[in-house]
């Protein structure tokens, strides 16, 4: 169904339009900086075996994370169970968890003193090794499985119930279903999910920082931080900084060139209820939905049951770490509606100005925290040092990585609810401000607020940019976790990370009943 721009205001475009090359200007910006610090090429063999570890372990945590995402999918897509809704929902906690506190997490289960361990340990047999390349891969399963569940649920939501119903009428039986009504939809929602899953790991930071680092496991994100951190060898980091820019924007475009929005064709909007096969399937799905809910939720209630004792006894430091992370994220979730609200106005219209609009929102996804932080490092290093602006350099690197995630949620209820109410508020002479309060917004209340809880949650958690810049006295609250684990106060940081998980998740509820409770029904 397509709307005419009818009359939102000018000024409301004309605001999009400048966030639109506000935000593509400072992606290009900190690019440029990074090839003229670049020069000539100048990599060693282990910057070399980086780009390797890097693809190679982004494309097998993504093949793994959806090879065991699809029989869970499949699994609570055709059971229904008391408490159904419950577990996706706590299913999907590890996507939204901080990456350090998912990490620690693993490290209590499968670390040299976790749980598994202790347990190998009792009946004699040798310990299990979390660090290095299969650590990395463990742990970016285990924070993008409920992201690869919940996008292939999606994919069996949107088969038409008519087609289970015509392959019921011609008795076919699972296989049969399997064959004609799944495989297509699976053909089509696997690729773009499992590209979704290899560009997050592509960028993962904390995950390589903590569990690899050593010669064979080292990221490309990684060997940046190291040059400039540790070397302040800034041409070598700048290159390594373009070869990651390359690979997202590799990945970025491949994503939008094989993700499909409809595999398997119309319906009428009927319920879907797939046939609940017996015997060993019904046994299958059991195990499936009760293994993978037991290494998600398992390492989680291992961190709350050590951390919990310890939260009376956190250290001041730890509470002001806590108090800048709030800031922080409240900051983000701010900028990050203001953004959002610019450019829905421009985005939402049709033709070329607003697609470009829109491209120009997306264009962060083909970066990563590091890349950014690189890049405005080079830009402030000449003026003055990046590290009295950490804060807020932090706040606008997750700003702009959060903008393509809270767009892709806010820009097609926009759309919708211009289609819809877009003439009356035309006939009623609605602009600007006007339109966006009572024809907009009401509709876009319960997307928006996701968006903002997602944005708020995911600066809570970061540990990216902040290591790069953060001197003493600046830190927030992740890294002020790994530096207790660096010094081996496991006991504090594990009570330091369940603070920050009660504080990522709260931030993301209360954004997000905000969204509900206010939303047009």
């Amino acid at each position: 169904m397509s709307f005419a721009p009818g009359r939102a205001s000018g000024g409301g475009v004309l605001a999009g339009q400048v966030a639109a090359a506000t935000i593509a200007g400072l992606i290009l910006a900190t690019l440029g900086a990074l090839l003229a610090q670049a020069g000539s090429p100048r990599l060693g063999p282990a910057d070399w075996a980086a780009v390797r570890f890097t693809v190679a372990q982004a494309a097998v945590s993504a093949l793994m994370s959806l090879a065991l995402a699809i029989p869970v999918a499949r699994a609570l897509a055709r059971r229904r169970f008391p408490g159904r809704a419950a577990l996706v929902a706590a299913m999907g906690v590890p996507f939204l968890l901080p990456v350090i506190v998912a990490v620690l997490a693993l490290l209590a289960v499968f670390g040299r003193n976790g749980t598994l361990n202790a347990g190998l340990a009792a009946f004699g047999l040798p310990p299990v090794q979390v660090y290095g390349a299969g650590g990395v891969v463990l742990a970016h399963v285990f924070l993008n499985l409920p992201l690869a569940v919940r996008m292939l649920l999606h994919g069996w939501s949107g088969i038409p119930a008519e087609r289970v119903r015509l392959t019921q009428a011609l008795g076919m039986g699972p296989w049969g279903q399997l064959r004609h009504v799944e495989l297509p939809m699976l053909r089509a929602v696997v690729p773009g999910a499992m590209l979704a899953v290899f560009l997050i790991c592509l960028t993962s930071f904390a995950v390589a920082l903590i569990l690899g680092g050593g010669p064979r496991a080292t990221t490309v994100e990684l060997a940046i931080f190291q040059a400039v951190r540790f070397d302040f060898d800034l041409p070598r980091a700048a290159v390594l900084a373009c070869l990651q820019f390359a690979l997202c924007a590799v990945a970025v475009l491949l994503a939008a060139r094989w993700t499909k929005a409809n595999a398997t064709g119309a319906g009428l909007d009927r319920a879907l209820d797939l046939p609940r096969p017996g015997g060993w399937r019904r046994l299958a799905d059991a195990l499936a939905i009760t293994a993978a809910a037991a290494f998600l939720l398992g390492p989680l209630a291992v961190v709350v049951a050590r951390g919990a004792p310890g939260l009376a006894d956190l250290p001041p430091q730890v509470w002001q770490s806590a108090g800048r992370s709030v800031v922080l994220a409240l900051s983000v979730a701010a900028l990050t509606g203001a953004a959002l609200l610019a450019l829905g106005a421009a985005a939402a219209r049709p033709g070329p100005a607003g697609r470009a609009v829109e491209l120009a929102g997306m264009l962060p996804m083909a970066a990563s925290s590091l890349v950014l932080g690189t890049g405005l490092f080079l830009l402030l290093n000449p003026f003055l040092a990046p590290t009295r602006l950490a804060l807020p350099v932090t706040a606008l690197v997750n700003t702009l990585l959060a903008l393509p995630f809270a767009l892709r949620l806010v820009l097609p209820a926009w759309r919708a609810a211009e289609a819809t109410q877009g003439r009356l508020a035309d006939a009623l002479g609605l602009t600007g401000a006007a339109r966006l309060r009572h024809a907009i917004l009401p509709r876009l209340r319960r997307p928006l607020g996701m968006a903002l809880g997602l944005a708020a949650a995911l600066a809570m958690g970061d540990l990216g940019v902040i290591a790069l810049f953060a001197t003493e006295g600046a830190e927030t609250l992740p890294l002020q976790v790994w530096r207790l684990m660096g010094a081996y106060r496991t006991q504090t940081a594990e009570a330091a990370a369940l603070l920050l998980v009660g504080l990522s998740l709260g931030l993301f509820l209360i954004f997000d009943l905000w969204g509900r409770r206010h939303a047009d029904t």
